[in-house]
């Protein structure tokens, strides 16, 4: 069964992209004319989700007022951190607020092209399924070493040639954390993804399809790419 709920982690501070964006959290940059939130809630209620728990930090309350309790057919909740987590920590207390076994996780300042109902099915006894996609040099990301679709250890970035790189969607089941009980601020990246010994983690490809808004070049590209991935 396709899991209904998702955590996005909107918390970020947006650091590289004030030179263009000042006046609202990363999440809210304006994406030809809708905030780039707007546009990832979109994916996820045409990908079937019912659910979504937004996982807020700085200017938290102005997500809230864009964004509201709910967006198209999908329930909008929040979960705010009081003081930066990292990503596994935002994780980690979102999930407090879900009821699924799955819970799909992902970034609120990247879009990536994703089947969600296909990854569900990929390999449903997975403690984590997250999205890879090819890429023709993985010098600029660093990229996941996967052997049988299992993840068996990370490169380091500047690399060079083609290879899979991390798209940042994941698939969590609950168990995941009574297996690596972390209390506090901690990296997902390094705490899970760099430590898969004795957790069963899957790689799912999917296309390339993906924009960072991170930086103001790909911010520029986003208010054409999106609206055309969107239709």
């Amino acid at each position: 069964m396709l899991p209904e709920e998702a955590i996005v982690l909107a918390g970020g501070f947006g650091t590289r992209l004030r030179a263009v964006v000042s006046d609202v959290p990363k999440p809210l940059a304006p994406v030809a004319g809708r905030p780039f939130l707007a546009w990832l809630l979109d994916a996820l209620e045409h990908g079937g989700l019912r659910r979504v728990v937004l996982a807020t930090g700085y200017l938290g309350e102005m997500v809230e007022a864009a964004i509201g309790t709910r967006h198209g057919a999908m329930e909008v909740a929040y979960v705010r951190e009081e003081e930066p987590l990292g990503t596994g920590g935002s994780l980690w207390a979102a999930m407090a607020a879900t009821t699924g076994e799955r819970v799909f996780a992902l970034n609120g300042d990247t879009w990536q092209g994703a089947n969600y109902a296909a990854m569900a099915q990929a390999a449903p006894e997975a403690d984590l399924v997250f999205a890879v996609r090819p890429v023709e040099d993985r010098a600029r990301y660093g990229s996941v070493v996967l052997q049988d679709g299992r993840l068996v250890g990370l490169r380091e970035k500047g690399e060079h040639g083609p290879g899979l790189v991390n798209s940042g969607i994941y698939l969590i089941r609950r168990e995941l954390l009574a297996k690596r009980p972390i209390a506090g601020a901690f990296s997902f990246e390094k705490e899970i993804l760099e430590r898969p010994e004795g957790l069963d983690i899957r790689g799912f490809t999917v296309d390339g399809r993906f924009i960072d808004i991170g930086t103001p070049e790909d911010f520029a590209r986003a208010q054409t790419a999106l609206p055309e991935w969107s239709t």
